[in-house]
């Protein structure tokens, strides 16, 4: 045979599989899933069947690749997501044609004024600038992009000297003050892998001004890799300050207060993804992770979703007292706003006692970065938006606002976010999510399967491959620095100096049908209805 013969058998082989293959493919799955006894659609429809769990399966990333709109998409648009990308990697906020957000639905809005701030006008701390790292774009095609990063000092828009947020003020040997009012939510090393916790440790040192919260599960060297500023959390179970038998440990909170990187406490209380206790099985506690949080090896840990060292508040304030004692620096409360009523309770007791928290964070019910029960992360305690002007207008109907700063956490991931929080009563803003994306999450929800394609929210060795800590870090420290420009650009707008004056009156809420109500009508609202509920149980 000659090459023409060879190559018309090569052919005729090659147009035969092309045929058999598909048929043979879909002879076996009909069979095969015609046979199955657990997918009743599959049973009938074998074919149809598979393309249906297949689309279903790939509908997630065909939504927010594809079929979303900008604005659309949970728990972030995939504008929100770019705005955080952007200004992580390019330090990037500046956008044409306008806004793409709807005016058409009710939300918040900044009063500006006739004659906002001159920048030189501006009370901001830009005198040491920062050296980071950004992305520049030099040229872009149907599949390929070229871009190269560059060294930039940046300005750090700190706050002024005069305006630092000081938690533990005059209570404190040890107060914490803060040059930047936007900070990193509590993520523990395990929910998070090392380089996610490095890449932001690193990011947020660079950064300055701001704060690393380490999360309920203990303090771990990668949250120190980058020597930032830290707020250790402490859970019900203990985690780093407890002694072997689960008891609180007062050597080891001493030494942890010692540390002078940790610059402040928070105790986790009721928390709406935590309310069932926490649960970590034996083969994720390798022999790093019963170091940090002072467990055994290999042992399940099954926490208890309430401190038992006090059971009201009374006995809570009095453990305060004994923490700030003997550590000296701030301690301050988590909660998840739901029973008015207990929270009214505890204020008034912080008045009559003289005692109480030096801060106070306000985590909004749509707040969540790892692993929870779905109804326990849709219904359980109120959105930041409802929550916080009711802690802050509480604290200051009992005339203790001035002793106790509040931090507000909640999908806060932009500048325009932040500042609504901080009108609404908040001193500072904790970022989770954010913080993630700015480490490379992509979002695919995954974060309770230790799957996370990006390497972030995993402790996988192979997955972590793909995340750079020393690339990664100064997207963390040009997010933030661009969130804290961002609230400067947006306090001249108001016609104020610095951000840390947005009040209540710089912000307006408008419904669906255009009404502009000021937050003391939401206030007053909220609180009627708490009064109308409260008649009609008596």
């Amino acid at each position: 045979m000659g090459l023409t013969d060879y190559l018309v058998i090569g052919l005729f082989i090659f147009i035969a599989l092309i045929i058999l293959v598909p048929v043979l493919l879909f002879i076996y799955l009909y069979f095969k899933d015609d046979r199955q006894q657990q997918h009743s659609i599959l049973r009938n429809f074998p074919v149809l069947g598979k393309v249906r769990y297949f689309t279903e399966h790939i509908g997630p990333e065909m939504r927010q690749y594809l079929f979303n709109a900008d604005n659309e998409g949970k728990p972030f648009s995939r504008k929100e997501y770019q705005d955080v990308v952007k200004a992580g990697k390019y330090k990037e906020r500046l956008i044409g044609f306008g806004s793409l957000r709807d005016f058409e639905a009710e939300g918040f809005y900044i009063r500006n004024t006739l004659f906002p701030k001159l920048t030189d006008e501006m009370k901001v701390d830009n005198a040491d600038k920062i050296k980071t790292r950004v992305y520049k774009i030099d040229g872009e095609g149907l599949f390929t992009r070229k871009e190269h990063s560059e060294e930039k000092l940046a300005d750090p828009y700190y706050l002024k000297d005069d305006d630092a947020v000081v938690l533990g003020e005059h209570t404190c040997r040890y107060p914490f003050r803060v040059k930047g009012q936007v900070g990193q939510s509590a993520m523990s090393y395990g929910a998070l892998g090392e380089k996610a916790i490095q890449a932001l440790s690193k990011g947020l040192g660079l950064a300055g001004g701001t704060w690393m919260n380490s999360g309920e599960g203990g303090l771990s060297d990668h949250h120190l890799a980058g020597n930032p500023d830290i707020i250790m959390q402490i859970g019900p179970d203990l985690f780093g300050v407890r002694k072997p038998s689960g008891e609180f440990s007062w050597e080891e909170f001493k030494k942890k207060s010692e540390m002078p990187q940790v610059k402040a406490f928070e105790i986790k209380l009721a928390q709406g993804a935590k309310t069932r206790g926490g649960h970590v099985e034996g083969e994720k506690v390798t022999e790093e992770i019963a170091k940090i949080r002072l467990v055994d090896v290999g042992k399940t840990i099954n926490s208890p979703n309430r401190f038992y060292e006090f059971s009201d508040v009374p006995s809570m304030f009095d453990w305060i007292e004994e923490l700030r004692s003997v550590g000296g620096k701030p301690i301050g409360i988590k909660i998840v706003v739901g029973d008015m009523d207990a929270l009214e309770n505890m204020i008034a007791y912080m008045k009559e006692s003289g005692k109480g928290p030096d801060f106070i964070t306000v985590d909004g019910g749509e707040g969540g970065t790892g692993a929870t029960y779905q109804e326990l992360a849709d219904t359980v305690g109120l959105p930041i938006h409802s929550a916080l002007p009711v802690v802050d207008e509480m604290l200051r109907q009992y005339e203790i606002r001035d002793r106790v700063k509040l931090i507000a956490s909640g999908k806060l991931i932009t500048p325009d976010k932040v500042a609504i929080a901080l009108a609404m009563g908040a001193d500072l803003v904790n970022i989770a999510r954010g913080m993630m994306i700015s480490v490379g999450c992509i979002m695919a929800q995954v974060c309770h399967t230790n799957t996370c394609p990006a390497g972030v929210a995993t402790t996988d060795k192979k997955l972590q491959d793909g995340l750079v800590v020393d690339e990664k870090m100064y997207r963390v420290a040009n997010y933030i620095i661009s969130l804290r420009e961002g609230l400067y650009n947006l306090a001249a707008a108001a016609g104020l100096d610095s951000p840390t004056q947005f009040k209540r009156k710089h912000i307006v809420h408008k419904d669906e049908l255009g009404r502009v109500s000021p937050v003391e009508d939401l206030i007053i609202a909220a609180r009627r209805t708490q009064l109308q509920k409260e008649r009609k149980i008596d």
